[in-house]
């Protein structure tokens, strides 16, 4: 058995290869539309690579490794295919000249190689990329809530389109979703791993928010990694915690635990770049262009995030594997143990 592959108990799919085929369908086009419409985005067309050196790749948890490949035509310069473009939205919004209040949202696709394969991790990541434009007084954890409220609304109304089509996938989501400080989370459960007090507080509430993911809590440690020049881990949210950013998480009755479908926030502006980066060690990353243009403020403030799309069709259709739903590289075990099991792996 692989260690890191969970084989629920009596596992069968609710829906055949076919019927999955037109569900993702039907949750692709109802989420994005109503994501769209309720935060009042308009989609752009996105790269999927950059050149490499100017700084606006995702950096991830800054350890990861890019697929780069030579590019004949400019000399060989290298370009690396985008892990997500968290920075490249925030210069989109400023070449469209999108204003307060407005946004863009994009299909990022992406190859991640140093993913650990399991049932929610593949090399191949595709999710709706989202930025918006917000104003100085928006920054703060009260506007980051209502964003979030109003995406998760979003997901329960694709719920429930999902379910007058196959009445077999009953909604699970609750009414609300719930909101808690990583910091309070720890205080909660001290004797938790971070990933077990996610696992404790999605199987309470359902649907949590979970905010402050990046800057050190008090047992000297971050609760999981952020990148230091996209989210602001690093301000203080003005209710006593420091933050502008989160997790949106589920709780996942198929696989038992909390599942991730979103990671957002208010974005670093000048001030939250110069901190984090120093915070990191980070500070020769000022050199590079998108750096350069933040720290000069030639980008508007503003907050954005991303959904997974095969995450999200994941959760709605009851899948034990990410790759009942894409088409990705696994290992021969991993696909003999999945066959064994009822898991259909494309």
């Amino acid at each position: 058995m692989i260690d890191n592959l969970f084989i629920p108990r009596g596992y069968r799919p609710l829906l055949d290869l076919k019927q999955t085929e037109h569900a993702i369908t039907v949750v692709k086009d109802a989420f994005q539309s109503g994501l769209s419409s309720e935060l009042r985005l308009r989609r752009v067309t996105a790269p999927l690579f950059v050149l490499k050196g100017t700084g606006i790749n995702d950096d991830l948890n800054g350890i990861e490794r890019p697929v780069t490949f030579p590019v004949k035509d400019l000399g060989d310069r290298e370009a690396e295919i985008v892990h997500s473009l968290a920075k490249w939205k925030r210069m989109v919004l400023t070449d469209y000249d999108i204003e307060p209040g407005y946004g863009i949202y994009t299909d990022m696709n992406a190859i991640r190689p140093d993913e650990v394969l399991d049932n929610t991790h593949s090399i191949y990541v595709d999710q709706w990329d989202w930025e918006r434009h917000i104003t100085k007084e928006e920054r703060n954890a009260k506007f980051l809530r209502k964003v979030v409220r109003s995406i998760y609304e979003v997901i329960k109304r694709t719920e429930f389109i999902l379910y007058e089509k196959y009445p077999q996938l009953t909604p699970l989501l609750p009414s609300k979703i719930h909101f808690i400080h990583s910091e309070e989370l720890l205080q909660m459960y001290p004797d938790l791993t971070a990933k077990e007090r996610e696992d404790a507080i999605c199987k309470k509430y359902g649907a949590v928010f979970l905010s402050g993911i990046g800057g050190d809590l008090s047992n000297g440690e971050p609760h999981d990694g952020r990148a230091p020049d996209y989210d602001d881990w690093i301000s203080e949210d003005g209710e006593g915690f420091q933050g502008l950013n989160g997790d949106i998480l589920l709780w996942n009755p198929v696989l038992e635990k909390a599942f991730e479908i979103s990671s957002m926030g208010i974005r670093v502006d000048a001030e939250a770049l110069n901190n984090q980066l120093k915070e990191k060690n980070c500070e020769n990353r000022k050199e590079f262009l998108f750096h350069k243009r933040l720290l000069n403020d030639e980008f508007p403030l503003s907050i954005g995030g991303g959904i997974g799309q095969s995450r999200l069709c994941m959760y709605f259709l009851r899948k034990a594997h990410i790759g009942e739903i894409q088409s990705s590289i696994w290992s021969d075990e991993m696909r003999r143990v999945c066959n064994e099991n009822n898991i259909p792996i494309v």
